[in-house]
């Protein structure tokens, strides 16, 4: 899962990415308006973190511009900007949650968690699809009882294509899914072949077979 930090205090910006990473997000950080709205127009994430108040620019206008942009991404504001009006108005523009400083970082896990869980799976810990029983909590997957082991990137390209079912999803946003703005780099798509073929064969073994469905020329699509 691909996570946005707005932040521009160094500190807690890296306490944040840090403590996300270990819960297994990809967690990229910019600490400026400009650069918040380079990122989400170029780029789509599962979830954005959003301090209000930035040295260039008002962090309630990245919510306008997500809206004017009809980009569907859960926003939860952090900010020290506690006034109720600051809350109701970005609630209004289209943020999903709002926690103020200072918090734990457990609960800022909790309130991503809970988001990204009611945008993509209607708020279910569990996902079934074609057999498999999927449990978001343990990142656990198995098949008629039996446990299949996936690596972190080839867990987050299952839940990205289940969470996309019946849609073609491009080689491109899959590689962006897995590597962030990172995906700029890379000249192929290598990594994405790679990565599909590991989760085709390990699907393969325990007799999903039909599940992925190559669109040859755009991309691939999970087939329920």
């Amino acid at each position: 899962m691909k996570i946005l930090l707005i932040e521009d205090e160094p500190g807690l910006a890296q306490s944040i990415v840090e403590y996300l990473s270990k819960q297994d997000y990809l967690c990229e950080h910019v600490a400026t308006y400009n650069s918040a709205i380079e990122r989400i127009t170029l780029y789509d994430y599962d979830c954005i973190l959003l301090d209000l108040m930035l040295p260039d620019g008002d962090g309630l206008s990245v919510l306008e511009t997500l809206k004017k942009e009809n980009k569907k991404m859960g926003v939860i504001i952090i900010s020290a900007k506690g006034s109720l009006e600051d809350k109701i108005k970005g609630i209004h523009i289209g943020a999903d949650d709002y926690l103020p400083k200072p918090f734990h970082l457990s609960e800022l896990g909790v309130r991503i968690y809970a988001l990204i869980r009611r945008a993509q799976y209607s708020s279910n810990n569990i996902i079934v699809s074609n057999g498999l029983t999927i449990d978001l909590l343990s990142k656990e997957v198995s098949l008629n009882g039996e446990k299949i082991i996936f690596t972190k990137k080839e867990f987050d390209l299952l839940l990205f294509l289940i969470g996309n079912k019946n849609r073609v999803v491009s080689k491109n946003a899959i590689a962006e899914h897995l590597s962030g703005d990172m995906a700029d780099m890379f000249d192929h798509h290598d990594f994405v072949y790679a990565h599909i073929k590991n989760l085709k064969g390990k699907l393969s073994k325990v007799g999903n077979n039909d599940s992925i469905k190559t669109i040859y020329g755009i991309g691939y699509k999970w087939v329920e």
